[in-house]
């Protein structure tokens, strides 16, 4: 396997995992609301506003390396100037 498609496919993967562990602690920050511990539940939910703001970047870099790994993949037209 290519480095470059290995390298895209490993931090999807991981991009992956980071938004499954989101919702898994999302989750629990919504259970520990509801047992009373407001406070608790709203630092959890604040740590959580990183991982939001950095998914934004974390998908265009995704974008950009699955684009330059296509790009690098499509053959070349031979050059029509002979």
């Amino acid at each position: 396997m290519d480095e470059t498609k290995l390298f895209a496919s490993m931090l999807t993967q991981i991009n992956e995992n980071q938004l499954a562990l989101r919702a898994a602690v999302e989750e629990l920050s919504n259970w520990v609301a509801q047992q009373g511990a407001a406070e608790i539940a709203d630092n959890v939910r604040c740590a959580l506003q990183t991982l939001d703001a950095n998914q934004d970047f974390i998908s265009l870099a995704l974008i950009s390396i699955s684009t330059d790994f296509q790009e690098s993949q499509t053959p070349k037209r031979p050059d029509s100037n002979g």
